[in-house]
């Protein structure tokens, strides 16, 4: 059955992507060129919204299966109603652009259904050399951070043809890995069906895109993927959580990045600009393709490094954290995506070789 419903998000998406793109030019949700966007003209972006309806129809098909486990129909339920609020928000700012303060109370509310009505947080790791950690009542404000933040950080790679949904497809496979190898048919089935969604949106989003997905879609996609790595990896160790943080390494270290690139240069970490690692590779000289291809290059390391490190022992563990962090912030101090005067690492390897 679970064959069955990723076979029809993938062909629900193919069909109803053009139908989505029509009613977005219909109703005005249209992305217009501007000084820090790579399009030349205007382009529908309300795309997100044929993902998340090919996802609703295909967990509808599958959904029998998902709900013989208690738990799994409450985090069904959960899921369901704080994607529900994520797409409104979303579909209202695609048409009408609405504040970042707005679109926060979008988020703040859907993650708090999820905490609880599916009862689903983060309350406790088990650390290495030390032993439980109980989280008490920085539980619930942990995994707020956690869901507002990975929303946001799949939202800010959304400045590419086909980069987002390719990124948040390659996430959602390695997380559907994971799955597997950790036993767990819920997100294996969710994460599964809506990579499918996602994947048939491409076919219309890659350069050159057709349509974007918008803000409904990019919130969706990190919603989606932070509710999912919650699941997949919560009260486990702390090698376990982070996974997930490795899995979704390209939006978490270029929102990271971006923050420190706007303290440095004492701007508001909330303020956009044109450097993020999309920008930064094009303005090196590659392609807007190349760009793309080369991040999803990237996507595709983590997500293999997340799969040997969740095999690895402690100290093995240790060793590649270690190894993934110096390969960022190298890779990071290249391109200049904290700065162009930003090279710590740089600066003191010159240093010691004198």
């Amino acid at each position: 059955m679970l064959y069955v419903s990723i076979i029809a998000a993938f062909v629900a998406s193919i069909l109803l992507t053009p139908l989505v793109k029509r009613l977005a030019i219909k109703i005005g949700a249209v992305d217009a060129p501007n000084y820090r966007k790579v399009h030349a003209r205007i382009m529908p972006r309300l795309g997100g919204l044929a993902i998340f309806l090919s996802f609703l129809i295909a967990v509808a098909i599958f959904q029998p299966i998902l709900i013989i486990n208690e738990n799994g129909s409450n985090f069904l339920l959960a899921i369901i109603i704080g994607a529900c609020i994520i797409v409104a928000t979303g579909v209202v700012d695609d048409m009408r652009e609405i504040s970042a303060k707005a679109k926060l109370v979008g988020q703040l509310i859907a993650a708090l259904i999820v905490i609880f009505v599916g009862g689903i947080q983060i309350d406790m790791i088990t650390l290495p050399f030390v032993g439980e950690l109980n989280f008490g009542f920085l539980s619930i404000p942990l995994t707020i951070i956690w869901i507002v933040g990975i929303t946001n950080a799949i939202n800010l790679i959304d400045g590419l043809d086909g980069l987002a949904a390719g990124v948040s497809t390659i996430a959602l496979i390695t997380l559907a890995i994971m799955a597997i190898i950790m036993g767990n048919m819920f997100v294996l089935a969710i994460a599964a069906i809506l990579a499918a969604a996602t994947f048939g949106f491409l076919f219309y989003n890659f350069h050159p895109a057709k349509i974007f997905m918008g803000d409904t879609g990019a919130l969706f996609l990190g919603f989606m993927i932070s509710v999912l790595a919650l699941l997949g990896f919560k009260n486990v160790t702390v090698v376990s959580l982070i996974i997930p943080v490795i899995i979704l390494g390209v939006p978490i270290s270029d929102t990271f990045f971006a923050i420190v690139r706007r303290v440095r240069m004492k701007k508001k970490w909330s303020d956009p600009d044109k450097s993020h690692l999309h920008h930064r590779l094009l303005d090196i000289g590659f392609t807007h393709r190349q760009t793309v291809l080369i991040i999803y290059g990237i996507a595709i390391m983590f997500g293999l490094a997340a799969i040997i490190f969740s095999m690895a022992k402690v100290w093995g563990a240790i060793l590649l954290v270690a190894v993934i962090l110096t390969a960022i912030e190298i890779f990071v101090e290249v391109i200049g995506l904290a700065g162009k005067n930003y090279k710590p690492l740089l600066n003191f390897v010159r240093i010691f070789n004198k």
